[in-house]
């Protein structure tokens, strides 16, 4: 059987997000790196990710590692799995990490993205921004 890692990298390398739905918990968390405040629920979820999804130019990921780790909401230790990955922005190359950690089912229960370098961490901040407003799901104050 898959592990979350495999199906939330094929979900992603699929460009499907309603492959998701097999990976998620209904109250999955999502911290993104570019917002302090997390997005909850699948639904919500999936719908930032297809829009990360359709910023991010020569998506790929490079690595995996597995382990355990804590949620951001608990001390205990929980079952964890990074996928290290690269892509670019607007022309900015960037690397970072899809941080899973999965829940006594085996779903992912909250997921953590880190980028680096800062210049593409911009990068990324306005492009999803753009893409927000554009289809409605944010307002175009987020851009001022």
């Amino acid at each position: 059987m898959p592990t979350a890692g495999e199906l939330f990298r094929a979900a992603v390398e699929a460009r499907d997000p309603e492959a998701f739905d097999a990976v998620f918990a209904d109250d999955v968390t999502f911290h993104s790196p570019v917002k302090f405040t997390p997005f909850e629920g699948k639904d919500v979820v999936k719908t930032v990710l297809t829009f990360v999804m359709g910023v991010f130019e020569d998506f790929r990921y490079v690595g995996e590692l597995e382990g355990a780790g804590s949620r951001a909401d608990e001390g205990a230790e929980v079952p964890s799995e990074i996928l290290v990955f690269r892509a670019s922005v607007d022309g900015k190359a960037l690397h970072g990490i899809d941080m899973l950690q999965l829940d006594e089912d085996g779903k992912v229960a909250e997921l953590t993205v880190m980028v680096r370098p800062q210049s593409a961490l911009h990068a990324l901040r306005d492009a999803m921004n753009r893409a927000m407003v554009d289809a409605g799901f944010a307002p175009a104050s987020v851009l001022g």
